[in-house]
């Protein structure tokens, strides 16, 4: 069986660049969500690497992603701040995974602030979020 290669002239806003951002990306979430390779430190520290990127570029996903990495498995406050506002970019993007990873975040500090983003959460159908919200107010 032959496959067809495009080339830049059958699709000229699909170049080599855009495929590789794409791949890494797919890449980096393929290794995160892999049950055996997503809990190796090497693993997560080369897909954090992949979706710096993409996260830069504004991608909400590579955002909310690099952002629970940076938060969960970073040993110093300057990449959990980072983290922290990659998940604030996110859950303001919609995303709903980062609008409750981002509420669990501020609910040791701002109740208030937690309570918006489950509520949004929430919203999306996240039970995570519905439980949490009952536990503010029971």
């Amino acid at each position: 069986m032959k496959f067809r290669v495009s080339s830049q002239a059958d699709c000229p806003n699909t170049g080599p660049s855009v495929f590789s951002k794409r791949f890494s990306l797919k890449v980096a979430l393929w290794l995160l969500d892999s049950p055996r390779l997503g809990v190796k430190p090497s693993v997560k520290h080369l897909a954090g690497r992949l979706l710096k990127q993409p996260a830069r570029r504004g991608v909400v996903v590579a955002q909310s992603r690099l952002g629970q990495l940076l938060c969960r498995d970073c040993g110093n406050a300057r990449d959990r701040r980072i983290g922290h506002e990659l998940l604030r970019q996110a859950a303001r993007a919609g995303d709903g995974l980062a609008q409750l990873e981002y509420a669990r975040l501020c609910l040791p500090q701002d109740a208030e602030q937690a309570r918006h983003w489950l509520e949004l959460a929430a919203g999306q159908g996240s039970q995570d979020a519905q439980r949490l919200l009952e536990r503010l107010h029971p």
